[in-house]
């Protein structure tokens, strides 16, 4: 079998669900099958395949999808299938990137405020256009704009 490091994330998918096939991991088969499926389905909107970086989306989309999922469940009192659901998240988040932690945040915010000499919340978009792709896939950009917001804030008062 191929290394791991050196597969793409599809790649890696398509191994790990023949693993799971092979081993009668039900939970991490539906998750990746699931995972593919909606590569598969972005693929042919796009009409080529898509990149690492369009992958990791996909599957980032998979994840908030589970977790609203698992929030309707618990709402509408569903133990049987939160479970099940539970599991299959688990499963997904092991594919993305580890997220960044709040303070991670806050000295990438504080880099890039400072490269661009921003002073004042009215620069808030220019510091956001530039933050936003060094902490994709691995950061909620509200929680980034909040960090920003704060930031510049505290710089103009």
């Amino acid at each position: 079998m191929r290394r791991k490091e050196s597969m793409g994330l599809k790649e890696r998918l398509q191994e790990d669900l023949k693993a799971a096939m092979r081993a009668g991991d039900e939970p991490r088969k539906t998750a990746i099958r699931m995972a593919l499926l909606a590569i598969r389905m972005a693929e042919v909107e796009a009409a080529r395949s898509l990149s690492e970086d369009e992958i990791l989306r996909v599957l980032q989309n998979e994840v908030k999808r589970r977790r609203e999922t698992l929030e309707e469940l618990e709402k509408a009192h569903r133990p049987d299938r939160l479970a099940a659901e539970r599991a299959e998240l688990e499963v997904l988040l092991a594919y993305l990137p580890q997220p960044l932690t709040r303070e991670e945040i806050e000295a990438m915010a504080r880099e890039v405020i400072a490269e661009i000499g921003a002073a004042s919340l009215a620069q808030m978009g220019e510091v956001m256009k530039r933050l936003m792709p060094r902490v994709r896939g691995r950061a909620d950009g509200r929680e980034v704009q909040e960090i920003v917001r704060r930031l510049l804030s505290e710089g103009s008062s």
